[in-house]
């Protein structure tokens, strides 16, 4: 439609000029002596018009022909950065297919052709590192640091890289010159994280992950793990100097209690002598614990805490105590164990055999099985005492 419209137009112009030339009767005399001319005026606009146009298209050439060299040059120079480019390209496909060699490669194609080199040599150096070439690794790290717009991403992955290769120091070194750069943010106190895990700066991990937990940038539940564990390493740490290990107990919030955490508390404290200390730490746990977060090694602390315990009216109140949580739990086999245990420190040796027999009937284990051979010794049936130190030696009863 639109070819049409313009066709129409210029008919229309045509034939405009047409009419206009014949009402024109003017003429146009150049003297130039000895000659005269006499041309119309018709004829002598459509001649200039005709040299205009012929000037113009000369210029045009002149014009292209002299700047034929420099668009030459612009075409080389763009078709070398398209190359650049498609390197580039290549370069991170091939790193995220695992052909590291050809990555590198290609990344370094981009970086000798000047197009974004430090980009290209950032890619360089993660497939020299995938390659554990470290001397090419460490000399594209040093060609990427003429880039200052991508200085926190080399920091970023140097201190990624040092992680990978278990250089926990070399990695804090990066992330501490990127707070300085950049100021915290979340991916960096992961890997902030990650590093204090490897040298075991429990102290540093518990802070981190807290913060990581405030700001909901790591799962609940390897929040809870992480605390957990650098709870455990701190308590471990500080065994073996008393006001120490209490000063640190009475710093963890309660939000951060958990019944795995009590049983270490505990033989922390068992460790120390402090058997009362830990036999509240263990009644008043298991008091809150619940079906899903029942933990077997509190139970089995608070038998072997009872062994030791030459206090008969304490030992028939924590029987009690243990009596009750049966009634809840009838079939739990480490329960009965413990009050088994118990039973024997209060030398109740018909409920202490029937205890040990019922931990045997729902699960058996090496321990139950000794347990009842000292008994029946003690009872004067060495038989059935050594049937049972024969059962609990069997090896498949180790891991229990």
């Amino acid at each position: 439609m639109r070819g049409l419209f313009w066709i129409l137009a210029l008919f229309a112009a045509a034939v405009g000029l047409a009419l206009a030339a014949r009402v024109n009767d003017g003429y146009v005399l150049v003297v130039f002596p000895p000659w005269r001319l006499e041309v119309s005026l018709n004829l002598l606009i459509i001649g200039l018009i005709a040299a205009f146009a012929v000037l113009h298209g000369l210029l045009r050439l002149v014009s292209l022909t002299l700047g034929l060299p420099a668009r030459v040059s612009e075409f080389r120079e763009r078709r070398s950065k398209d190359k650049a480019a498609a390197a580039l390209q290549d370069a991170l496909r091939h790193f995220f297919e695992g052909r590291y060699g050809q990555s590198m490669k290609r990344a370094e194609e981009s970086f000798s052709a000047g197009y974004v080199p430090g980009l290209s040599a950032l890619v360089a150096a993660r497939a020299a590192h995938a390659l554990r070439e470290n001397a090419k690794e460490g000399q594209w790290l040093k060609d990427a640091e003429g880039d200052n717009n991508l200085k926190v991403a080399r920091l970023m992955l140097t201190a990624e890289m040092r992680l990978d290769s278990r250089d926990f120091s070399g990695a804090l070194d990066a992330l501490r010159q990127l707070q300085e750069t950049a100021g915290r943010h979340i991916a960096a106190m992961r890997l902030e994280l990650k590093a204090q895990q490897g040298r075991k700066d429990w102290e540093q991990v518990l802070r981190l992950a807290r913060q990581l937990q405030k700001r909901d940038a790591m799962a609940p539940e390897q929040a809870r793990e992480i605390i957990l564990k650098a709870h455990r390493e701190n308590i471990r740490q500080r065994q073996e100097d008393a006001p120490s290990l209490l000063a640190y107990l009475r710093t963890i919030p309660s939000r951060e209690g958990s019944p795995r955490l009590a049983a270490t508390v505990a033989r922390a404290l068992l460790s120390l002598d402090a058997k009362a200390e830990a036999l509240k730490v263990v009644e008043s746990t298991l008091e809150k614990c619940d079906e899903d977060d029942w933990n077997s090694d509190l139970v089995e602390i608070y038998g072997q805490v009872a062994v030791a315990d030459a206090d008969g009216g304490e030992l028939t109140a924590r029987i009690a105590r243990a009596e009750g949580w049966l009634k809840q739990r009838p079939r739990d086999a480490g329960l009965l164990l413990a009050l088994g245990r118990l039973c024997l420190q209060q030398k109740l040796w018909g409920k202490a055999q029937n205890y040990l027999e019922a931990s045997l009937s729902v699960e058996e284990s090496r321990d139950a099985h000794l347990e009842l051979a000292r008994l029946l010794d003690q009872l004067e049936r060495p038989g059935e005492a050594d049937r049972h130190y024969r059962q609990g030696s069997r090896p498949d009863l180790y891991r229990n």
